[in-house]
């Protein structure tokens, strides 16, 4: 069986019971995609791709993997935390050393990488139009991927995209907005529902997935498909 396992920070992973109804995209993934394949989500919150590295967590991964698995890596949120060097690192240097370590190590064991650039905030401006809040992160990405040849999922493109179709007061029902909390950053069910369809529709346009891998990518699915667990994982 196939394993997609995911390297990321908190727009991605998965979310304990204290924090409902916030959740990550990878809780979502496995609605869109066929039974047999199985999700790994490693994400945690706060992890940059350096943090991520140093914590030793990809090296968790890269001790599971096998040949043909899927290494979905997607960073960037915290790699913009300039006041925090545990986790900054520079768009056109470090980050793209950090990111060639996934890439080199996920080949290194048969398993094939994909890059995904950082999913947006929740950012408008006066017009009311979706703007960008990550910097030269998103391109760096996509530089990378180019040259090592990596497939590359444009999350942060498709997600403004999305955010801008939605405008400023639909987006708030998406992401992690509650009587008591204004969170422009993480989901509620139905962002991360969203989100993860886009990167199931991107598994399968990249050929990273076949057609009979990736199901339900026209349908409603249930916000109570959703659960948290009583801990999140270590």
């Amino acid at each position: 069986m196939t394993t997609l396992y995911i390297a990321g920070d908190s727009t991605a992973a998965r979310k304990k019971a204290a924090h409902a109804p916030q959740a990550g995209w990878g809780m979502a993934l496995p609605f869109f995609l066929h039974q047999d394949l199985g999700v790994r989500n490693h994400a945690v919150d706060g992890r940059s791709s350096r943090s991520f590295v140093d914590e030793d967590r990809l090296a968790g991964i890269l001790e599971a993997v096998r040949p043909d698995d899927v290494v979905l890596v997607q960073f960037g949120h915290n790699d913009q935390k300039t006041e925090d060097p545990t986790r900054h690192t520079e768009p056109w240097t470090t980050y793209q050393g950090f990111l060639r370590r996934y890439v080199e190590g996920a080949r290194a064991h048969g398993a094939r990488p994909v890059l995904l650039t950082s999913v947006e905030r929740r950012a408008f401006d006066p017009e009311g139009n979706a703007v960008p809040t990550h910097g030269e992160y998103p391109a760096a990405m996509r530089a990378l991927a180019q040259d090592e040849d990596v497939p590359l999922l444009d999350i942060q493109a498709l997600s403004l995209a999305l955010w801008g179709k939605l405008g400023t007061e639909e987006t708030k029902r998406y992401f992690h907005w509650t009587a008591t909390t204004r969170d422009d950053i993480h989901f509620n069910p139905p962002g991360a529902i969203a989100v993860a369809r886009l990167v199931a529709a991107g598994l399968l346009s990249e050929g990273v997935l076949a057609p009979g891998d990736v199901r339900r990518l026209g349908e409603e699915i249930p916000e109570s498909w959703i659960t948290w667990p009583a801990a999140a994982p270590s």
